[in-house]
């Protein structure tokens, strides 16, 4: 049995990388070698690139970037990019006045660009984009040249690496990221206690959306596959699934483009996670499998064994297992605003709210809907996707190392006794510092300013004084 206060073998090993005072200086010599500088130059000049955007994820999933001529590419993949380091906690100053993640007089961190990610903005095609990792600069004393762990990116794909090293496989994902539009020309009309859900009519009111979208996704190699109308003003567009690096960093993406149809169009795009009473709310599940990678093109998904049936294998059993064990440990990352608990109240509007499991229902936090697949309901759409599938994949790692059973659907073992999910942002706060795995496997760094992060938000919120309060309570004594 792994030791639970120490993350078992995924801490050690993140902790491991996170020593490493050589990251920055390996990343810079890799950028400067010739190879490398020659096709990133040529790829800019023939897609006749003038600016780039040098940008990263926060830990708040919003992105900071800084633009610069595209020009300057080789003095970029040298010395990339400096931010105040607060820049990665989404420069929120507490209550008291304190910026959260250093303060005013926390160093700087140099970002180096992954010339790998270089894309063509398809709205504006002077416009690239290219995503960087996050370093403490090589010149501090003690620590420089390490990988931030606030780069949540850059963590998941160090984790995933060492996941794969320790176990042979790989995390594949695909997302259902739904959104909530406003504006003219797309408003809904329908029957009292009807869902325009599906209708043709509702999907041809979106057509100037789904089509900038789907053709923006296309030009930056989404492959997408589908979409549709579920509430008002909602939709959901997917993509294929692929690592699930890959498909965080789409969605980061997709957040973007959706900004900018909006813009283009006159409406408003919104991941809000719970916009309105008696609709329902913007989800965001994340549906897995596990992949050993043969290197001869025959993958295989080791969650699917060719059985007909509607079915969850032992491995699949194992990572459901350690999936709700740390449900309530992780609610703070897959819940991670006080907005995204109304999803979770509202009666009736298909959001679980319970540590279970079960075969094509959609009551439960883990939903088998197809053979080989593992749909994990819980995450909105305001969701940090490398930190969902960061701790995502720590409980997965548990599971299978530790055999975990979950029980049959509908009947939890005796390891999920007692399991709770936190339904309140400050109940998934206790909830997250309870998870002694949890608190071991991800960096203290992390979870650290995380947690002062949404301490904040909560207080914040139990400090407002709302239009309920008011309507229940003015004129209610005598």
């Amino acid at each position: 049995m792994p030791d639970l206060s120490s993350g078992g073998r995924f801490g050690a090993a993140l902790r491991e990388i996170l020593a490493d005072t050589t990251a920055f200086s390996r990343h810079q010599e890799a950028n400067m070698r010739p190879e490398t500088v020659e096709a990133l130059g040529a790829k800019i000049v023939d897609s006749g690139v003038k600016y780039i955007y040098y940008m990263l994820p926060t830990l708040g999933s919003r992105t900071v970037a800084k633009v610069v001529p595209a020009e300057l590419y080789k003095r970029m993949l040298k010395k990339g990019i400096a931010f105040h380091r607060t820049a990665l906690t989404d420069l929120q100053t507490s209550r008291e006045g304190e910026l959260i993640g250093g303060g005013v007089d926390a160093h700087e961190f140099w970002g180096l660009p992954d010339p790998e990610t270089f894309q063509v903005l398809p709205w504006d095609t002077e416009v690239g984009r290219i995503f960087c990792t996050a370093y403490d600069p090589p010149h501090l004393d003690e620590g420089g040249g390490r990988l931030i762990p606030l780069d949540t990116r850059a963590l998941f794909k160090a984790a995933h690496r060492g996941f794969t090293e320790r176990t042979g496989l790989e995390l594949r994902s695909g997302l259902e990221p739904e959104m909530t539009w406003v504006g003219p020309g797309i408003e809904v009309v329908s029957k009292e206690d009807q869902s325009p859900a599906y209708q043709v009519e509702n999907l041809e009111k979106m057509r100037p959306v789904y089509k900038k979208v789907i053709s923006y996704g296309q030009a930056l190699d989404f492959t997408m596959i589908q979409g549709d109308y579920e509430d008002d003003g909602q939709i959901e567009l997917n993509w294929d699934y692929d690592r699930a690096e890959l498909t965080a960093e789409r969605m980061t993406t997709y957040r973007q483009i959706c900004k900018q149809v909006a813009r283009e169009l006159g409406l408003q795009a919104s991941f809000m996670a719970k916009p309105y009473n008696g609709k329902m709310g913007n989800g965001c599940h994340h549906n897995l499998s596990l992949w050993r990678v043969t290197g001869d093109g025959e993958d295989e998904n080791v969650i699917e064994d060719g059985r007909v049936e509607l079915h969850a294998t032992e491995t699949a059993r194992h990572a459901i297992g350690g999936m709700l064990l740390h449900t309530p440990g992780s609610m703070l990352v897959m819940g991670s605003t006080v907005n995204s608990y109304k999803r979770y109240w509202d009666a009736g509007q298909f959001a679980p709210s319970g540590a279970d499991w079960g075969l094509d229902t959609r009551g439960v936090a883990i939903r088998i809907s197809a053979n080989g697949r593992m749909e994990y309901r819980l995450p909105d759409a305001s969701v940090n996707p490398y930190l969902s599938h960061l701790y995502l994949l720590a409980a997965i790692e548990h599971g299978l190392e530790a055999q975990l059973d979950p029980g049959d659907p509908g009947e939890p073992s005796a390891v999920l006794d007692g399991v709770v999910v936190p339904n309140t942002l400050g109940s998934a706060i206790e909830a997250f510092e309870a998870d002694e795995y949890l608190m071991g496997a991800i960096p203290e760094e992390l979870t650290r300013i995380f947690l002062q992060l949404k301490r904040d938000e909560w207080a914040r919120y139990c400090g407002q004084i709302s239009q309920w309060e008011f309507d229940q309570y003015w004129e209610a004594i005598p």
